[in-house]
């Protein structure tokens, strides 16, 4: 502490000055499951020691900080169909657009006592819940459509839908896409490593309708 108490402050727990000195120490908040929560400190903790206190690194701790310094989107989806219009019992192909932000890999670190952590955060799944009821699992980013594929199923991420969205609000689908960002770290130097994970989500509106024949 700056300056010291006085002698025969209760902060002294009962020692002289010249035996040692007061300190103060503040550590990150943490939330179960969660690590340090990007800037959120506990309440100063002051106490008496005869040395001064050798600090202690938590490399998980600045992994999750590391993290926060991360700029982590949800998936940026591509609609084939500008307008958002599709057809019932024609396949749709989900892709999203790879990017830093919106796919990785996205690199970062964070230092404290010496010690470095860096942290690189790459997409494992895209998790697409279509909106009506039915979820898509893709551990890519989706193969990007043209017209020459015709009619065909993607061959890494699509749906069909089996009715129209008539009746939803707007007459359209709520399509989330949920990517799940896996965060490996790494103390630089050392052998020390570990996992993160973070969840991004995105939206999109899309309308099924039906191809009517006239004869």
């Amino acid at each position: 502490m700056e300056p010291q108490p006085p002698a025969g402050s209760s902060a002294w727990e009962g020692h002289d000055p010249d035996d040692g000195a007061i300190y103060t120490r503040i550590c990150p908040l943490a939330i179960a499951g969660a690590g340090a929560t990007g800037g959120l400190m506990g309440p100063p903790e002051t106490f008496w020691s005869a040395a001064p206190p050798v600090a202690t690194v938590d490399p998980a701790q600045l992994a999750q900080q590391a993290l926060d310094k991360m700029t982590l989107l949800g998936p940026d989806i591509v609609s084939p169909d500008p307008v958002g219009k599709y057809i019932v019992g024609l396949p749709i192909w989900m892709w999203a657009t790879k990017s830093q932000t919106t796919y990785g890999p996205n690199t970062a670190s964070a230092s404290a006592g010496g010690v470095t952590v860096t942290a690189t955060a790459t997409v494992s799944k895209i998790v697409w819940k279509m909106g009506d009821g039915s979820a898509v699992t893709c551990n890519g980013p989706g193969t990007p459509y043209s017209a020459s594929y015709g009619k065909q199923e993607s061959p890494t991420c699509g749906h069909t839908y089996s009715l129209t969205s008539a009746s939803q609000d707007d007459g359209k689908y709520t399509v989330t896409a949920t990517s799940t960002w896996s965060v490996d770290w790494q103390v630089d130097g050392g052998d020390e490593t570990g996992q993160l994970t973070a969840i991004r989500q995105s939206q999109e509106r899309v309308a099924i309708g039906e191809l009517q024949v006239v004869r």
